[in-house]
C-alpha cells in the first residue's frame, strides 16, 4: 500500500557517499516527517512511498533529487576581515544569516591575505546519494498535525527539556 500525502511517516537510515557513512540515525531516534510536504529530499520520499512497515530498501539518489547539482557561481570571494575572530581553516563549516533572515551554511574554499572563498553550495551538492531505509511506521496525522504540518514527534514541549526541565517530563 502506498504511502499517501499528509501521513506521518517514521523511519530509520543510513546515507552513503560512496563507501563514506555521511549520515545515520540507525540505533537513535527515528526520522519522523510528514510525507509530501517537502520536508526530506524529493528522491528519498519518492524512493519509499511504495513500502511498507517494517520494509527495508536501498534507494540511489541523484543529485538532482537530492541537493542539487554543483553550482559554480555559489562560490564567492569575500574580504578577510569580515571573519576578524575566527580561525579560519580550510574546509570548515560557518553558518550565518542569508538575505531572506534565514540561516546559511558555507564552507571555506580557500584562504588568501586579503580574501576568502567560501562555498555556499550544500555539502552534498553533486552527489549521489545512497539510502539503507526502513520505514518504521505509518500513520494518520492528526488534525492539529495536519493544519501544522508538524508530527506530534517532533513537538517540542517549552516546559521540558532544554529549557531547565519541567516537572515530571523525564528529564530531572
Amino acid at each position: 500500500m502506498a504511502i499517501e500525502a499528509n501521513q506521518i511517516v517514521s523511519i530509520e537510515y543510513e546515507v552513503r557517499d560512496g563507501e563514506t557513512v555521511v549520515d545515520s540515525n540507525v540505533g537513535g531516534a527515528p526520522l519522523v516527517f510528514m510525507f509530501g510536504k517537502g520536508q526530506i529530499i524529493p528522491g528519498l520520499e519518492n524512493g519509499i512511498v511504495d513500502m511498507n512497515i517494517g520494509e527495508k530498501a536501498d534507494i540511489l539518489v541523484k543529485p538532482e533529487d537530492a541537493y542539487g547539482e554543483l553550482k559554480p557561481e555559489a562560490k564567492q570571494e569575500v574580504p578577510k576581515d569580515q571573519f576578524s575572530g575566527i580561525d579560519l581553516e580550510v574546509g570548515m563549516t560557518l553558518y550565518g544569516q542569508g538575505e531572506d533572515g534565514g540561516t546559511v551554511q558555507v564552507i571555506v574554499k580557500e584562504i588568501g591575505e586579503e580574501n576568502i572563498i567560501i562555498d555556499f553550495n550544500h555539502p552534498l551538492a553533486g552527489k549521489s546519494l545512497m539510502f539503507a531505509v526502513t520505514v518504521n511506521n505509518v500513520r494518520e496525522a492528526s488534525a492539529e498535525e495536519a493544519m501544522t504540518g508538524v508530527p506530534q514527534e517532533n513537538k517540542q514541549d517549552d516546559e521540558c527539556c532544554g529549557t531547565g526541565g519541567g516537572t515530571g517530563c523525564g528529564c530531572n
